[in-house]
């Protein structure tokens, strides 16, 4: 799917997702990513949604975010009860979806000022 709106050139946006990948901007990833409003971290340990450690959010948490959108591909799938506690643990709202409506969702919230992550499984 390709998005088009662009009411927002001072944020990232997600410009489309497929099976597979997430462009945003002009860059086309194919690997798990996080996304906020000002980074863009395309280079992140976990290769995979089953290898996602507790050490690896300290990328996630440093972003400072209120809620974090959790992309888990083609369909929602719930990371493992550690994962989720340490978003507890640092009062940070965690949103598990698939990949579309994550990436929808991330895009409606940056657009309202919201401090929202997404960590992207395509």
């Amino acid at each position: 799917m390709k998005f088009t709106l662009d009411s927002r050139p001072d944020v990232n946006l997600i410009r489309g997702y497929a099976p597979g990948e997430v462009r945003i901007g002009e860059t086309v990833l194919s690997a798990p990513c996080i996304i906020s409003a000002t980074r863009l971290i395309s280079v992140w340990r976990p290769s995979d949604l089953d290898s996602v450690t507790v050490q690896d959010l300290a990328a996630v948490f440093a972003l400072t975010p209120d809620v974090v959108l959790w992309g888990s591909g083609m369909k929602q799938i719930f990371p493992p009860a550690p994962i989720r506690h340490a978003f507890t643990a640092q009062r940070i709202g965690l949103e598990v979806m698939d990949l579309g409506a994550a990436c929808r969702t991330y895009n409606i919230l940056v657009q309202e000022d919201r401090r929202v992550a997404a960590v992207l499984f395509p």
